[in-house]
């Protein structure tokens, strides 16, 4: 299974995206289930996507291996 990182097909930060891709679930439905929660749940939904936000890798960062970052960045 691959890892669960946030998508480029975002409409704030690509968590709902991220999770719908990773699952293979629709992203219209997850965006709408959390809206559901967000308004239901008395914020602890907004902030455990806040949570996932910063835990969730971005997806550029999965794609290159370490070594090629390591290149980039010496310059090699």
């Amino acid at each position: 299974m691959e890892r669960l990182v946030r998508s480029k097909d975002k409409m704030i930060a690509g968590v709902c995206a991220g999770v719908a891709e990773h699952f293979g679930w629709n992203v219209s439905t997850v965006r709408l289930l959390w809206f559901v929660l967000a308004i239901s749940g008395l914020g602890a939904p907004v902030l455990f996507y806040f949570i996932l936000w910063f835990v969730m890798p971005d997806y550029r960062s999965v794609k290159e291996s370490y070594e090629e970052r390591m290149k980039r960045r010496l310059g090699k």
